[in-house]
This record gives structure tokens, sequence and C-alpha cells, in this order.
């Protein structure tokens, strides 16, 4: 009875002094809630993100939630403008954004967006109906009509582009991932071409539904790939999906969450600490988590980093960020 009251005791200290810890704190300039940037439903941006957002508005008690958007490309527009605080980004479209060739916003070179954490590898993956009898790259038949996800993002930015370059010749839609596997399940899609942290939600529930086809590149198709465009190897796992039964060749590419850099440093740093401090809470958001980790902040060579993050990842990390690579160092 004692020890029940003792740690009783003990655990309402702790939660008074993490209150009195949340009052004392400098929120200068915070701002009274914020907007994470995420992409349409049935992807692994909405999911991870609306997730992290919910996260960081229970830890620093303000108003904050993911919103869905058009993805990447359109989540650089929105977080250099200011309209959102926060949002998500493949390298590749932050690199066109900041060298003003986004389609967005051609022109505009976006560099009020800031590095903020490291997320996951989006993989390239590709998805048919076992009905379709399409099993590789190579059988997709002439005039195929592919879905490649919202306009706009990762996946409809580079993989109708791979796809060309491996001699695919097809129909080009567009569509929010949930809408694409409906299209596909009532055969109003022949192939949906995913770039999205796995397992794709969309993907999933589509194997509970249906028998699909999930196709790997061949290692000829992964060493053209490669040559020709900003991504790195990578191996879905066999345990993803249901469907798989051995690793599944791939290609993938970073994304990073982002920040408007004229955030206060002290809020950014916060937001940072919640999200890499426990990886165990945000595997539990996505397991596309698992590389949430504080080593990968070097994954990111293109962005700023926000001061508030840099200063996390150099205080916990041992991040050796150059001051160049520091917004207003």
């Amino acid at each position: 009875m004692t020890f029940t009251r003792l740690g009783a005791l003990t655990l309402t200290t702790a939660l008074v002094a993490s209150a009195a810890f949340a009052q004392d704190q400098d929120r200068t300039g915070w701002p009274e809630s914020f907007t994470v940037a995420t992409a349409s439903q049935g992807g692994t941006y909405f999911a991870y993100g609306s997730g992290w957002a919910n996260l960081v508005a229970e830890e620093l008690g303000i108003s904050g939630g993911g919103e869905v958007s058009g993805g990447p490309g359109q989540n650089m527009a929105l977080v250099h403008t200011g309209e959102v605080q926060f949002g998500m980004t493949t390298m590749g479209p932050a690199d066109e954004a900041l060298n003003g060739l986004s389609p967005i916003a051609p022109g505009l070179q976006m560099t009020n967006a800031c590095a903020m954490f490291p997320m996951y590898q989006t993989p390239f993956s590709i998805t048919a109906l076992s009905s379709s009898g399409i099993t590789s790259v190579s059988e997709i038949p002439a005039g195929a009509r592919i879905g490649f996800g919202p306009a706009g993002s990762t996946s409809d930015t580079y993989f109708p582009r791979m796809l060309e370059t491996l001699g695919v010749e097809f129909e080009r839609r567009n569509g929010g991932w949930n809408d694409l596997g409906g299209q596909l399940q009532d055969g109003l899609l022949d192939v949906i071409a995913f770039a999205a942290g796995v397992p794709v939600p969309a993907v999933s529930q589509l194997e509970v539904q249906t028998d699909v086809n999930i196709i790997e590149f061949t290692d000829e198709e992964k060493a053209t790939i490669l040559e020709a465009f900003p991504v790195s190897s990578f191996d879905i796992s066999a345990d993803t999906y249901t469907t798989l039964e051995e690793d599944a060749t791939s290609v993938s590419m970073w994304n990073f969450a982002i920040a408007n850099c004229e955030l206060p440093e002290n809020f950014v740093y916060e937001v940072v600490d919640i999200i890499m401090s426990d990886n165990e809470r945000m595997m539990n958001i996505h397991r596309a988590a698992r590389s949430t980790v504080p080593e990968n902040w070097v994954q990111n060579e293109v962005l700023s980093w926000h001061p508030g993050a840099a200063r996390w990842f150099q205080e916990n990390a041992d991040a050796d960020i150059p001051a160049e690579m520091i917004f207003g160092g």
C-alpha cells in the first residue's frame, strides 16, 4: 500500500513538473496552431504526417494537425510562402523547387523551406491486379492506363520519366491513392505506379480485397534508372506486404520534414526533439518511421537546415553540419 501511494505521488510530481516546465518555457513568437502539409489520403505521407502532427500537438499543448495536399512539390511552395508551418518533401522535388524549376511555380526559388528531420526512403513500386497477367515492367502493354498519384507529387514527377526511360508507352492518370486503388480494382486502370513509403496504405487495402502483383525492377532496369535519376537502390522487404514472398528490387528517394525557415528556433528544436527522441512512438504511427532516426541527418544534401533543427542534431547526434548549410549562417 505504501509503495502504491509512493508511486502515485512520484507520478503526480513528474506530471506537475512537466506542466510547470511547459508553462515556464519561452514561447515568444510561437504560432498558436500549426499545420503539416502531407499529400492525398491513402498514401504514406498523409498517415505519417497526420500522425506526427498529432503527436507534436499533444506534447506541446498546441492545436495542430495534418492537411491533405498535392504532395512534395506543393508542400515546398506552401511552407516557403508560410501558408503552412510544416510539410514533407522528397529530395528530387525539393532540389527542383530550390532552383526555380518546380512545375508548381516555375521561376520561384523556394529558399524559405528548411530541412527539419529525416523521415524515410520512398521506394518506387508498381502494382497491378493479378488478373491482368502483368508480372514485370516489360509486360506492361502499350497504351496501359497508369495511375501516378496526385499531380505534382513525387510519383507523378519522376515515375512517368522512369517508365519512359524503360520504354513503356502509357496513358497518364492522376488522383489520390485511395481513388486510384478503387479505379484499379474496378478495371479503370491497368497499373498504379506508387512512390510512397511502405507499406502504402492503398496497397495494403487492395491486398485485403483482391489479388495483386507487386512488380519489381530487373537488375538491368534498376541500373538504367540509377544512372538517369536522383535515386538509390532499395529492396522492399518481403514482410512489407502479404503478397511478397521475397524482397522486391526497387529504387528510392529520401524524404525530409520541412519547416518555414522563419519559425522560432526553440519551437522547431522542441518539435524535432519530440520526433527524434522516441522512435518507438513514431513506429506506432507508421512502420516507415524505422528510418526516422538521428543518424540519417546525413541524407540531406539539398536543403538548408532550420537553425533549431541544426542545433538539435548538433547537440544530440554529433552532426557536423557546415555553417553554410544552416539558414542564416
